[in-house]
């Protein structure tokens, strides 16, 4: 007897009830990484700080006087950075040798955002927070959910491919290509949202970061 289709809102809540634990697994291991990051900060001695404050200025002088990449080639720097992240996560879930890297990869992920905010905020207090707000928040409300999702879906799947593998056959068990197909529609839904992250970083971003500079070096 053929499974009934189960609509798409449908069949989202199922995924985040069967698997509300992974999610909350990967969640936390992202937050330890931004926690970690933010600590490292903590740990460098005076002499870094000093180097990564001199470039920051450096940077700082750059996009005061609009001499930075455009928008475009900054556009597609992101996107192609992003996508390549996420789908080198999206080709190790169909390995599934390659789940602990997944978990390493979201680990660094949290722990370059953390070190990013928390190097601002410490070397320039407040004005290196509304800093941070403006250049590493706004893509990454998006990028963030994109990361966790993308991987919590690759263990996932690397976890029904092993139940394929081992358990005997069940008419619980869907069809290889189905699981597959699904997969990689999620991939297609996850590049859609690292698009929107790039947009916004690349043309909305400066905007923003150039305005806050300003205040920044008053």
């Amino acid at each position: 007897m053929r499974r009934q289709q189960l609509p798409v809102s449908a069949m989202i809540k199922q995924h985040l009830k069967e698997y509300s634990s992974i999610y909350l697994f990967v969640f936390v291991l992202f937050l330890m990484g931004v926690i970690f990051g933010a600590i490292i900060v903590n740990s460098m001695n005076l002499s870094q700080k000093e180097d990564l404050y001199y470039y920051l200025n450096r940077f700082f002088g750059q996009v005061a006087e609009g001499k930075v990449a455009s928008a475009a080639d900054m556009f597609h720097q992101s996107f192609f950075h992003n996508l390549k992240y996420l789908g080198l996560m999206w080709i190790l879930g169909i390995s599934i040798i390659g789940l602990p890297v997944i978990l390493v990869m979201l680990f660094i992920k949290g722990m370059v955002v953390g070190f990013t905010v928390g190097f601002l905020v410490n070397q320039l207090g407040l004005k290196g927070f509304l800093l941070s707000f403006v250049t590493v928040l706004p893509q990454n409300i998006l990028l963030i959910p994109a990361f966790i999702i993308m991987c919590s879906v690759a263990i996932s799947f690397s976890l029904k491919i092993i139940r394929q593998l081992f358990v005997k056959k069940s008419s619980t068990l869907e069809a290889p290509l189905t699981l597959f197909m699904r997969y990689a529609s999620v991939f297609v839904f996850i590049g859609v949202i690292a698009l929107l992250a790039s947009g916004f970083e690349a043309y909305a971003s400066p905007f923003l970061m150039k305005n806050i500079v300003e205040f920044v070096s008053k």
